[in-house]
């Protein structure tokens, strides 16, 4: 038992607690797919192929693995695009360049922004329909999603009212 402790205190030592990717701090306490895949733009299959594509062990502990292996999942991640087929990207056939891309983290929320943008300026129904604050994907909308607080009778502000009526009465 006495052994095993030093060991272990040893891995913590070697340990980074932050692993940066882009702009964005991924744990490094965690495995390497659940780590990436906290990042926006990753998710758990597109993780499980940037471990593989990085030639690293997808459980293995990501704050652990040695710099160099680090810089290789940090590669992985930047062309992924380039290693995988159109269908797997999430930006395909761009609106501006034509291209297919994979955009994470800050660039993807821009990304994703200026195509709201653009459907708002030009006024198509989704933008339309963004403008509004109304949903925007063929949702129900006659019973739900209703943003102008409660519908109906408010029964305590009524006792309220009437607790103060009757204050005023008896003075």
């Amino acid at each position: 038992m006495s052994e095993e402790a030093p060991q272990d205190q040893a891995e913590d030592d070697d340990l980074q607690y932050f692993v940066r990717i882009g702009q964005t701090d991924l744990d490094g306490t965690k495995s390497v797919e659940r780590s990436l895949s906290e990042m926006n733009g990753i998710g758990r299959r597109t993780a499980r192929l940037i471990a593989e594509e990085a030639g690293v062990d997808r459980t293995a502990t990501f704050g652990a693995l040695e710099q160099e292996t680090i810089d290789e999942v940090v590669a992985a991640v930047e062309n992924y695009a380039e290693t995988v087929p159109g269908w797997l990207t999430n930006r395909q056939n761009d609106f501006y360049t034509g291209e297919n891309s994979h955009q994470t983290g800050n660039d993807l929320q821009l990304a994703r922004q200026h195509d709201i943008n653009r459907m708002k300026m030009i006024n198509s129904y989704k933008g339309v329909r963004h403008k509004r604050g109304q949903k925007v994907r063929g949702q129900r909308t006659k019973s739900t999603g209703r943003t102008e607080g409660t519908i109906g009778v408010n029964v305590e502000e009524l006792r309220e009212e009437a607790a103060e009526e009757a204050a005023e009465d008896d003075e």
